[in-house]
């Protein structure tokens, strides 16, 4: 058998020579490393060299230009654990903790806020857990885009991906204009045009770079911004306890004065919204499993110390901050939009204590956190996109990516979709904003409470089919008990916030209060719907779900088993650890 390409241009091949084994020839293509800068910088562009049934032989190439290091979207396996853990939390730390905790202190109270933030980290506990096993075993383009058409129905997996893909889409002029209003709190005599057109081209040049490129700047600015929490919750203790210039010893006093709940249920029900927006992006970690080099081993670590580190983060910090501001502050409620950054509790904090540099340093870590969102934002809209084409949910030529492992169509696109941030120039973009991110506004719960569903199929599916959990290199931690309790915990944060929508905290109930607050889920509904009818799709059952294609086959029985014995020597704190971090 002679195994041969002729769909790769002539002026790339240098040499070709043939090896003789006693049942194929190999034909040796050595493509050409020398050409200049600007010419690899153009083909780089074009659609990667087919590669099957060739062996290929690099001279001059640098790390990571290795074709065979792809999955079948085309996508470079480049990313590690320490990328994974880093894209999880750049893309959840961000204005939702920094700047969206001061109007969720003024509407819950210093308890309400705690209280929900700490229940939606237990949900997120077994969310991440299910997506963990999940990505492990079908490390595939989309992940959790994908499994809901794989395991619960196409229709479903079509109207939850556009809605998540929607939800970064949206959120993406958000944070650039977010970034504009950060720097006015320095100076207001640039227009807030100028700087959106500067991070426009920022996040344009950073995603030039392909998935390495961006991991690379997403873990430089989330270690700044687990720099700075950290920085201010040993700040905040010192404050608390009476160590600041005005050593005034606070303690609990907010807590108690004016009251540790400000609306009652009504005030708890409300901040579970918040919460959501602040945890989305936590996610990320599955979506990037069809770039990662290893999913058996950096999925797992990468969905549990994420999550540890992200509640810790927000609890504590949160904590502090009860104790630091009374949830009737007039400023919590005074800035000028959900992600002005003069409204932020942890700035006001350190105003009050007398401190003048460090509101200043604060603002800037803000500046990051915002960019690092943005930047986390056309990662998650493009990979979704890219994903839903694939399966002929979106447009095929969303479906294109490069030599670099870059998917152009659906980067540039979201690229494109960012100029929308130029409307908040104009005197109506506010109230445009609000109708917009009214599209995607509960897509965090619809995403979390579909994870924990594909992973209930899954479960369902694997037994009904004659496996058992020892075939699987890593197991959820509460299995399908957990990822029930994840489901039911994010239909009731949806009854709550159907409850407020429809009797807000100020004001009377109108229309559009209740379509701003709801709009996404009648518009999810209809994308299943229509889809649902026009491709006529099927009921995933546990019989007939597809548990091989997409399957990762790398990781044999043999490997794990070894894995298994070795832990099973280890003493006790360290398989709890294991366990759970």
């Amino acid at each position: 058998m002679v195994t041969k390409s002729t769909e790769i241009p002539i002026e790339h091949i240098v040499s070709i020579s043939s090896k003789y084994t006693p049942d194929k020839i190999v034909e040796t293509l050595v493509l050409n490393g020398r050409q200049g800068l600007f010419q690899r910088m153009i083909d780089s562009f074009k659609r990667p060299l087919p590669i099957e049934n060739v062996s290929i032989e690099m001279n001059g190439t640098n790390e990571g230009d290795n074709p065979l290091d792809t999955n079948e979207s085309g996508l470079r396996r480049t990313l590690n654990n320490r990328h994974l853990q880093m894209i999880a939390i750049g893309g959840s730390i961000g204005t939702g903790l920094f700047v969206g905790a001061g109007s969720a202190l003024a509407t819950g109270g210093p308890a309400a806020l705690v209280l929900d933030f700490a229940i939606i980290g237990f949900m997120l506990f077994n969310v991440c857990m299910a997506l963990g096993e999940l990505s492990v075993a079908f490390p595939v383009s989309g992940s959790f885009t994908a499994h809901g058409s794989r395991f619960i129905d196409p229709a479903w997996g079509f109207a939850m991906g556009w809605n998540y893909a929607l939800s970064w889409l949206v959120l993406m002029p958000l944070e650039i204009t977010a970034a504009g209003l950060v720097i006015d709190y320095w100076s207001t005599s640039v227009n807030i045009a100028v700087w959106i057109t500067v991070f426009l081209i920022v996040l344009f040049i950073i995603n030039l770079f392909g998935v390495r490129g961006y991991a690379e700047i997403e873990f430089v600015m989330s270690v700044v911004k687990v720099i700075a929490i950290l920085g201010f919750i040993v700040l905040g203790i010192v404050l608390v306890a009476g160590g600041g210039p005005n050593h005034e010893y606070l303690g609990g006093k907010y807590w108690s004065n004016p009251d540790p709940f400000a609306y009652g249920f009504k005030g708890v029900c409300s901040v579970f919204v918040v919460a959501a927006f602040s945890f989305s992006g936590t996610e990320l970690v599955g979506l990037a499993a069809a770039e990662t080099t290893d999913p058996r081993k950096t999925i797992p670590r990468a969905t549990k110390q994420v999550f540890w580190r992200i509640t810790i983060f927000y609890i504590v910090s949160l904590t502090l901050i009860g104790c630091l501001i009374p949830y009737n502050h007039p400023r919590l409620m005074s800035g000028s939009s959900s992600y002005d950054a003069s409204a932020s509790p942890f700035v006001i904090a350190i105003e009050n204590a007398g401190i003048r540099i460090l509101p200043s340093i604060f603002n800037a870590v803000i500046l990051c956190s915002v960019i690092s969102v943005g930047n986390s934002a056309v990662y998650g809209a493009s990979r979704t996109l890219c994903a839903l084409a694939e399966v002929g949910q979106a447009p095929k030529i969303l479906t294109y990516v490069d030599r670099k492992g870059r998917p152009l169509s659906a980067v540039a696109l979201s690229i494109f979709l960012e100029l929308i941030a130029y409307i908040n120039c104009a005197g109506v973009g506010s109230q445009v904003f609000n109708w917009l991110l009214a599209l995607s506004g509960l897509a965090s719960f619809f995403t979390w409470a579909s994870i924990c569903a594909c992973h209930i199929m899954f479960r369902l599916a694997w037994k009904a089919q004659g496996h058992s959990l020892d075939e699987l290199a890593f197991v959820a931690p509460f299995g399908i008990v957990g990822s029930c309790f994840g489901l039911l915990l994010n239909i009731l944060c949806l009854i709550a916030q159907f409850y407020v929508a429809v009797f807000p905290i100020i004001g009377p109930s109108s229309i559009e209060a209740f379509f701003q607050a709801y709009l996404a889920a009648p518009i999810l509904i209809l994308c299943y719907v229509v889809w649902k009818v026009w491709k006529r799709t099927p009921f995933m059952w546990p019989k007939t779900i597809d548990l091989v294609t997409g399957r990762r086959l790398l990781d044999t029985q043999q490997v794990i088993d070894k894995e298994r014995a070795e832990r099973m020597t280890w003493p006790i704190w360290k398989k709890l650890y294991f366990h759970l971090c």
